[in-house]
């Protein structure tokens, strides 16, 4: 049976809003469109006591026909727990991100607010009781993925790599 991890939930989500923001371009209209596909990767998700556990992630990307806006659907696993993450995230002209996300088999959600910089994002999440800072690098086909949350879990941290298909 798996174990629930609902105080972790809310920082596994903000990694799910955060891959939805890759990019390498830093200008409205482009930065979202090398994200439609689908895409896999993995990672570890460190704990306070001092456990770290591996997880597997699968995405599915839709972009806007104007390429500033994207819906995201991202499913997450780990041998203890699973979790599915919905989010809709906007860019301006100017760079900057805005969204939200959902974890629909927890019922959390929040909203998400960033910057794009080259190859690089970065942006803060929040939910309830929960924020957390996200560093996004993007290489060609991949990226790398770093969580540290802020408060209201027993998450140290988060690091993934994600490969477009």
């Amino acid at each position: 049976m798996p174990v629930k991890l609902s105080r972790s939930v809310p920082l596994v989500a903000a990694f799910l809003a955060a891959a939805a923001l890759q990019s390498g371009e830093a200008y409205a209209g482009s930065a979202l469109r090398p994200l439609a596909g689908y895409w896999l990767g993995s990672g570890i998700i460190s704990m306070k006591n001092g456990t770290h556990e591996r997880i597997r992630c699968r995405g599915s990307y839709a972009i806007s026909d104007a390429g500033d806006a994207l819906n995201q659907s991202l499913l997450c696993a780990s041998d203890s727990y699973k979790f599915n993450v919905r989010s809709n995230v906007s860019e301006t002209a100017d760079g900057i991100l805005r969204g939200s996300w959902a974890e629909t088999t927890r019922n959390a959600n929040g909203q998400l607010v960033g910057r794009i910089g080259g190859s690089r994002i970065v942006a803060n999440v929040q939910g309830v009781g929960f924020t957390a800072a996200i560093s996004i690098v993007t290489r060609g086909r991949t990226q790398s993925v770093s969580i540290t949350p802020t408060g209201g879990t027993d998450v140290v941290g988060v690091t993934v790599s994600m490969r477009k298909q």
